[in-house]
Order: structure tokens, then sequence, then C-alpha cells
């Protein structure tokens, strides 16, 4: 499995590292850490003959790339040592560090696109009421822009040893089922408990329906009639995490997926949500598939994983 982790030495990229301990992830992992240094730096030539530039503004030049390369050495600083305490809990993966300077989220995606991720892992802001409606910019242009799975990560207080809690979104489709496939292949500890999440949308009867009773009737067949198809599409899903080792169990909740799956994580106090995405969508479908999955990572406590 590869992996490259957004680092920038922020408390936030701390908690990332910090949450990956409770990822579920192998033994046999391949571990890229990237910092970027948010600044340019002018080309080493000048761009134009020394000679025949202003010595006053070729020494400006020169200052701004002395201070920018200076911070793209803090930064590799930066992420060597989070190599190192990274290397402290994963004793057999093979993990490397590097640095680079521009925009930190085209940066990311530029080195997932060259080191073909399986998964980025990048931290996000906020843990108060107001802020976690809104990831920072580097984690909402990564999740909408990458190609490959991401998660949000936030680390967690635990005070008491406690068994590693996942909610699954589940509807289903295609992407709820990359959801499922990624925790099954992931290496859980064998208390681990899993949650498959599904929210329905209950038809309500008009006033007046409900004064007829063939109609109330058929709003609560259809309803009813919803609950079974999720029932028995959730069956074989819990089957298979059985027959993992790992106790998995279904709720079926109405509401709006948004706020079902946050609420849901928190009231359990769920380590992370793993939720499927449409990694074949357009560059727009990709981010309104954020209405859902986007929305999710940016209000949940925990973490969140967004499978592609």
């Amino acid at each position: 499995m590869k992996i490259l982790i957004a680092y920038d030495g922020s408390r936030y990229a701390e908690a990332a590292l910090d949450d990956l301990t409770r990822a579920g992830l192998p033994a046999d992992v391949e571990a890229h850490i990237l910092s970027v240094a948010e600044v340019w730096l002018p080309p080493t030539d000048g761009g134009v003959d020394a000679d025949s530039s202003d010595p006053y503004i070729q020494g400006i030049i020169d200052r701004r790339r002395e201070q920018g390369e200076n911070l793209v050495e803090q930064n590799k600083s930066f992420a060597d040592q989070a190599a190192e305490r990274l290397r402290g809990s994963f004793a057999d993966w093979n993990i490397t560090a590097s640095a680079t300077f521009g925009s930190p989220a085209w940066e990311i995606l530029a080195k997932a696109d060259e080191v073909q991720p399986d998964l980025i892992v990048t931290g996000s802001q906020g843990q108060s009421a107001v802020s976690r409606f809104l990831l920072g910019s580097i984690s909402q242009k990564v999740l909408a822009e990458a190609r490959h799975s991401v998660r949000v990560a936030r680390g967690r207080i635990n005070i008491d040893p406690s068994p590693i809690r996942i909610v699954v979104g589940f509807d289903g489709t295609g992407g709820a089922r990359s959801a499922v496939d990624a925790v099954l292949k992931r290496s859980w500890p064998g208390e681990t408990e899993i949650r498959l999440i599904s929210v329905t949308n209950p038809v309500s009867p008009t006033v007046f329906g409900r004064l007829v009773p063939s109609v109330s009737s058929a709003v609560g067949e259809m309803n009813e009639s919803e609950v079974n198809w999720i029932n028995s599409h959730a069956q074989p899903i819990l089957d298979e995490f059985k027959e993992a080792g790992l106790n998995c169990s279904l709720k079926v909740v109405a509401g709006s997926p948004k706020k079902v799956l946050v609420d849901e994580a928190e009231q359990w106090n769920a380590d992370a949500i793993f939720v499927g995405a449409n990694a074949y969508g357009s560059k727009f479908e990709r981010f309104i598939l954020g209405s859902v999955s986007a929305a999710v990572a940016a209000r949940a406590q925990c973490s969140v994983e967004v499978v592609r």
C-alpha cells in the first residue's frame, strides 16, 4: 500500500500522524511525507542577463530566493522529523520525506500524480463548532481534485483504551461498496466495531392523504419497502465483516446523509467515517459529491476517508 502524507508542522498535521495508528493500516506500507513551503522562488538564472540587470533589483531577487530556499529547508526538516516520529509507530514501514515550494494543494496533487498513492492523508482545520463547517482550503482542494482516496484526518484524545469504531456510509451503490472494500482491506484489531449507517428519506402523506386509509397504507408500504431493500443489500456485507472476524451492525436512520452520518459518528464516538465517491464524474460532479462526502469531511469531529 502506498500513502502520501501532507505535513506542515501544524497541530492539525500532528493530529493526522496520531490518527494513522487507528486507521487499520497494514505493515507493508510505502509512506511518503511531503511538506510544501508556500513561497515562490525566482529562477536561479534570474531570467535575464545578470550583467544587464539592475543591481538593486538583482539584490532583491537574490534575497528573496535565499529566504525561499531557507523556508524549503525548514519544511524539509519538518518532513524529516515527521518521518522519524512515524517510524516510531510503524517500524516496518518504508518511510521517505521531501519538501518543495509553491501552492500546497497543487503540489500535493502533483506529487500524488507522480507516486500514485492508494491514499492521500491530510490534516483538517478546526475542532470548534464554527470552524468544523469549513475545511481548510488545502484539504478542500485536495479532496475535490484528487483522483485517489483522501483521508481528512483528525486525531482523538483517548484517555482510556477503547475499541476502534468505524462508521461506513451505506446506500447499496457502487460507491458504498468501494467504502466497504476499503475497510475490509485494512488490518483491524479483533475488537474493532464497524457500523453501517444507511439514511432513508421517508415519504409522508399529505394532510388529506392521512385521512384516506388507502393512501396512508400505500405510503407506509413504500417506506417499509425501502428499509427492507436496505436490509437485504446490507446482509451480505454484514456476513463479510463477520467472516473477517469483525463486529459489524446496521443502523437505518431517516434524514439527510450530510447530517445523519456526522451526528451518528459523534454520538457513537467513532474514530472515522468511510464514504464512497464518484471517481469518474466531471470536476463539477466530484465537487458536488461534496454534497455528501465533502460536507461530512468538513463537519465531522472524527477523521473522514473519501474512497475512490
